[in-house]
């Protein structure tokens, strides 16, 4: 007993030091909060700065702070339960915490005072607000910050299929894991960014276009300043202490989801030996290294816990097994320079301070579109290559064992398909290919290495050469109604086949006066979106019917260099026509007739502090005209029906948009979804709904005096 007291007495004390120690730090801090909930941070320090930011994310949105930290330290488990097990073991394949702690260690003094200024930040949060129940991490410690250094959760370690992690691990036959519906494509991810020169720009500014296509609510947008030179707005992933897609005074950054091959994998001859195994490497017998991995998970009635034995050779930890070999993962492992990276570029105030980030090469799953205050915009495509032998096909496994697999270093900087104020005076990145980026002056695809773009081109792609080339006189009001375009290109091709089919059908087919109204409509129609417009309704039903009729087709095409489009329009006309049948009649069950206004169908409703809510179609909601990226629209709203609704409701596209104009002083607009708070009681849970569902972006209040007249409170952590 006197040794229980003992230490809850020297525990009681370190923590009276703490927060002494934090209610220093925040009298040095200042948190002002706008007409729109957002923060703007100012600190003496950098470090100041980022306790305070990360104080304002606690306020707005705990739940969401910790649970990034609980998928990025593989411990979702612990607070959801068995579901998440093999997530979590994906994660701890890569993360463990004694190598984090050493990595914190090796870290340099000034990145580490800015970690040891998050953990105090969110700790601080917790002291003063006793009200707030972490699910799982009561303490957070500065070594934490480097399981996540990039803005995208997951990254690359979301490559890995988890039903193949399970089978491997689990022991469980693949056959027998719920597969995901192979005739039901998923929501395009990523991101649209736009740069435009001075030659282009009316007021002879650089103009950038800020548009990450995410899952709703996923970032939080503020501003942070420091004294040392700190001024960045713009969005920052739920827990993360810097601006991950936004702009300084002088220079601005967007991250564009990309194509390039920086995740490989293995083939390993593995052989057992003894109570372990070798795998073949050249001419040597190597050991595969063996290490015990313990998964905790929350029951009913408690913590229960699951134990694996993973596998991993000097290529990575493996991670299934594919006709008798087992299959290594290689891919980028740099906490410390992904972090450093991250923070430092939203220092940079020109190009060439932005190129010296971009030399550290750890930004391994992003294009970025850059522009400043001087004129310049660029693209830079990728920032962690491998150079490999292209006498291989690196969108296969290769063989482990033959050595001239192995890395020759990484491509440099300026090895990669960049650009740097083009000609064309414009310049892009939809997640497309970079060979249409500035159109004719784009980077050509025969001077580079396959691997640097694994993709292709896109309807999203076509559509943004379509809204940027031949203009000249770009403003801030026209970039925003050139990234809110209503045009859907997928239809181009593919409605025209739909309606010759129609006119060479017999006319004693039954389809044929069945379907006429509808025809006559999509014959008209210009494809374009709009609340009010029921061709889109009707084309959306028809193009998501005639996908999965022609999926395996259109999978062909692809592989053969041609698109999915061109699987349907080259569909027997009985099965163009059958579709638009089937979705007539599933808007006719759904909403009482084919005629209905697709404003009527989409819709964008908070309800709840969750992405994906229990939705209702009696509840309030609001209609959103753009439509889902797959049919080329630039703004992107990933929406569909859920049980017991009838409606759609988005989930993810559209999160944050920002147009930010670079001239003596910095203009922008901005608007995010639904709204900069996570409580439903918080009048900034849904303030932002109708511009988002409308792209009427509102004023930036950047300079301190824009602030006049707009400051709702003003504080210092913990008042």
């Amino acid at each position: 007993m006197q040794k229980l007291a003992l230490l809850l007495a020297l525990a009681f004390t370190s923590f009276a030091a703490d927060l002494d120690r934090w209610k220093q730090q925040a009298a040095n801090i200042t948190i002002l909060r706008d007409d729109w909930g957002i923060a703007h941070i100012h600190g003496k320090t950098d470090a100041d700065a980022v306790f305070g930011m990360i104080y304002a994310q606690a306020e707005d949105d705990f739940n969401r702070v910790e649970t990034n930290y609980l998928n990025s330290l593989g411990r979702l488990a612990e607070a959801e339960g068995e579901s998440r097990i093999y997530q979590d073991l994906r994660m701890k394949l890569f993360i463990a915490p004694a190598e984090l702690k050493n990595l914190y260690g090796d870290s340099p003094g000034w990145l580490q005072s800015l970690m040891n200024a998050w953990a105090d930040g969110l700790n601080y949060y917790l002291a003063t607000h006793p009200a707030t129940h972490p699910r799982v991490i009561q303490h957070f410690e500065p070594w934490m910050a480097l399981s996540f250094t990039e803005g995208s959760i997951g990254g690359d370690i979301e490559r890995i299929n988890l039903n193949q992690l399970q089978s491997f691990y689990g022991k469980v036959p693949l056959a027998s894991l719920p597969k995901a519906d192979p005739f039901v494509e998923a929501e395009p991810t990523g991101s649209n960014g736009f740069a435009i020169a001075p030659s282009n720009s009316a007021t002879k500014h650089a103009l950038l276009l800020i548009n990450p296509h995410t899952s709703f609510f996923f970032r939080s947008e503020l501003q942070m300043t420091s004294d040392e030179g700190l001024n960045a707005y713009g969005a920052s992933t739920w827990g993360q202490f810097f601006i991950y897609q936004g702009f300084n005074e002088h220079a601005g950054w967007m991250h564009t989801s990309s194509g390039v091959d920086a995740v490989d994998e293995y083939l390993e001859t593995v052989t057992k030996k003894g109570d372990g195994y070798t795998y073949k490497y050249g001419d040597e017998e190597r050991p595969v290294a063996a290490a015990e991995i313990t998964v905790p998970y929350r029951t009913a009635t408690g913590m229960g816990e699951k134990k694996f034995t993973v596998y991993r050779t000097h290529h990575g930890p493996i991670v299934r097994e594919a006709n008798g070999k087992w299959i290594a993962i290689r891919l980028m492992q740099e906490p410390i320079k992904a972090l450093t990276q991250s923070y430092l570029r939203t220092k940079a105030a020109n190009y060439r301070s932005f190129l010296q980030t971009m030399e550290l090469k750890a930004n391994s799953s992003n294009n970025t579109i850059f522009a400043d205050d001087t004129g310049t915009i660029a693209y830079f495509h990728g920032n962690y290559i491998p150079r490999r032998d292209t006498a291989f096909d690196w969108t296969r496994p290769v063989d482990g064992s033959n050595p001239a697999t192995e890395y020759k270093g990484l491509l440099e900087v300026n090895e990669a398909p960049n650009l740097l104020n083009p000609k064309a005076g414009w310049l892009f990145n939809v997640n497309n290919w970079p060979w249409t980026a500035a159109g004719p002056d784009s980077p050509k695809r025969e001077n580079f290495p396959a691997y640097v773009e694994s993709g292709g081109e896109s309807a999203r792609g076509l559509h943004a050469i379509r809204v940027l080339q031949n203009k000249k006189d770009f403003t801030l009001d026209s970039l925003i109604a050139a990234a809110y375009d209503s045009y859907l290109p997928w239809f181009e091709k593919p409605i025209p086949a739909l309606v010759k089919a129609w006119d060479q059908t017999s006319a004693t087919d039954p389809l044929k006066s069945k379907l006429s109204a509808q025809i006559d409509l999509l014959r008209k129609w210009d494809f374009r979106w709009s609340v009010k417009s029921v061709p889109t309704s009707l084309a959306v039903f028809w193009g998501e019917e005639i996908r999965r009729r022609v999926a395996t087709a259109g999978r062909g095409a692809r592989a053969g260099g041609g698109s999915p489009e061109d699987a349907i329009v080259n569909a027997p006309a009985a099965q163009l026509l059958q579709a638009l049948d089937v979705a007539s009649d599933k808007l006719a069950a759904d909403f009482g007739g084919w005629q209905t206004p697709w404003g009527d169908i989409n819709r964008f409703q908070r309800l709840t502090g969750d992405i994906v809510q229990p939705f209702n179609d009696a509840g309030p909601s609001i209609p959103v005209g753009f439509t889902s990226s797959q049919w080329g629209s630039l703004a992107s709203f990933g929406a569909r029906a859920y049980p017991n609704t009838k409606k759609w409701y988005g989930t993810s596209g559209n999160s944050f948009v920002a147009v930010v104009e670079f001239g003596p002083t910095v203009r922008a607009r901005a608007v995010t979804a639904g709204g900069e708070s996570g409580d439903p009681k918080s009048p900034h849970f849904n303030d932002q709904a109708g511009r988002y569902a409308t792209g009427t972006l509102r004023e930036v209040y950047f300079y301190r005096e824009q602030l006049k007249g707009h400051t709702k409170s003003e504080y210092h952590p913990g008042n």
